[in-house]
């Protein structure tokens, strides 16, 4: 008897609805006030708690790669789904007996975990059932994560409105487990040596031949050049974008004489490029190549950087971070293809855990640089040539990467005809 195969499309949309769950994240300062005029907490303390679900994030995700790739996308999502919820629960109760320290702990250290373990559990198995179409499959998945905010913010200050703080986050740990829960049930790895229909004996010939550069375990990638190429590209990317990010609309308002509305919309707006930029790098990856578009990557932000502290054109200004957030988030869906490529599928999810540790190095280095620089200058220029020079870095290890991939190419296939 023939096992029914899964649909791939439906196996995408679960990972849409773990990402687009735990992307919820990026809607925490919407609690800020609330929970400031509540509890009476400062600002830096009620920050602390994102910073600490970011930091959980790249920690788990690095620790948890290995668990991922051994039992399955299934169970690591169950447990992601757990975690998650139950930090939202807690957060709840937290709120209730007013204890800032029990926050830390729910919401940033076990919801980070479920962060961590929700961002690379759909990943590997993507990759797995699209190997005609990695990017386009990776970007839709984490194009959730991007868009999530847009989603939960204004959901989230309508519930806190109407039924408080504790509330809100027990209703939204109901609601994002259950997503999380029935997404994770259907996840699963494709069957052995299965390829889609659509993929002949020779574009398979092709894929294989072309893509993957070599099947590695994530112990034995640490310790190729390539690898840590990938991890400096993704930190660099990811620290020069947060940190604008962070400022986004104070910048505006000091260069381009934005006004507090114009520079609150443009960042409303931002975020919408940030996804949009997610699933179009990715999906234009598949056609040019994984190492074309970081070199586009950085060359792009290379220039648009330069420009930044010298344009006070209001809409010229805010073309060029939108054009920078398109490569901020294309940057993430682009990496879990690009891990594909050079070290296979063998240990992708352990691998992309080990990468995502640049992300929680880049969002604490990203906005205190920006944040010292600007308070010791008293200017925002500084820092944009600062991180002009870093994409300059970033661009030739775009470079750099080819001549390793060439030179591992070229002893493959002197193996191949040696065999």
């Amino acid at each position: 008897m023939v096992k029914k195969v899964k649909n791939r499309w439906l196996i995408a949309a679960a990972a849409v609805g773990i990402h687009i769950s735990i992307g919820s994240v990026y809607s925490w300062s919407v609690f800020t006030n609330p929970l400031r005029e509540e509890h009476n907490w400062g600002l830096s303390e009620i920050s602390l708690t994102f910073s600490i679900a970011i930091l959980f994030l790249g920690l788990s995700a690095a620790f948890m790669g290995h668990f991922v790739e051994r039992y399955g996308p299934r169970k690591s999502g169950i447990i992601a789904s757990v975690c998650f919820g139950a930090g939202l629960l807690g957060s709840g109760f937290a709120d209730q007996i007013s204890s800032i320290y029990l926050l830390y702990f729910f919401y940033g250290a076990l919801g980070g975990i479920g962060l961590g373990i929700g961002y690379i559990t759909p990943v590997s198995s993507l990759v797995k059932w699209f190997p005609d179409r990695r990017g386009l499959a990776t970007g839709l998945a984490i194009m959730g994560f991007g868009f999530a905010s847009l989603i939960a913010s204004p959901v989230i200050a309508r519930l806190i409105a109407v039924i408080g703080i504790s509330n809100t986050f027990y209703v939204l740990g109901a609601v994002y487990f259950t997503i999380m829960l029935f997404s994770s049930l259907y996840l699963s790895p494709p069957p052995k040596n299965w390829q889609p229909q659509s993929m002949n004996e020779k574009s398979k010939k092709k894929e294989n031949n072309s893509k993957d550069l070599a099947q590695l375990t994530a112990n034995e990638a640490v310790k190729t050049i390539r690898f840590w190429a990938l991890w400096a590209m993704l930190f660099i990317n990811v620290t020069c974008g947060i940190a604008i990010i962070s400022v986004a609309s104070p910048m505006a308002q000091d260069i381009a004489s934005l006004s507090a509305a114009s520079a609150a919309t443009m960042v409303g707006i931002m975020g919408l490029f940030n996804g949009f930029g997610r699933i179009g790098w990715a999906s234009i990856s598949d056609y040019i190549g994984r190492p074309n578009v970081y070199t586009t990557f950085f060359a792009i932000q290379t220039v648009a950087f330069v420009l930044l502290p010298n344009v006070t054109n209001a809409i010229f200004f805010q073309l060029l971070l939108y054009l920078i957030l398109t490569c901020y988030g294309g940057g993430f869906a682009s990496i879990p293809a690009y891990i594909g490529d050079l070290f296979g599928t063998k240990q992708l999810g352990a691998i992309h855990g080990y990468i995502l540790t640049a992300w929680a190095a880049a969002g604490l280095v990203g906005p205190l640089v920006v944040s010292w620089i600007r308070e010791s200058t008293n200017s925002y220029s500084l820092t944009l040539y600062i991180f002009t020079g870093a994409f300059v870095v970033a661009l030739a290890i775009s470079l750099l990467i080819r001549i390793n991939i060439r030179n591992v190419r070229n002893e493959n296939s002197q193996s191949h005809v040696a065999s």
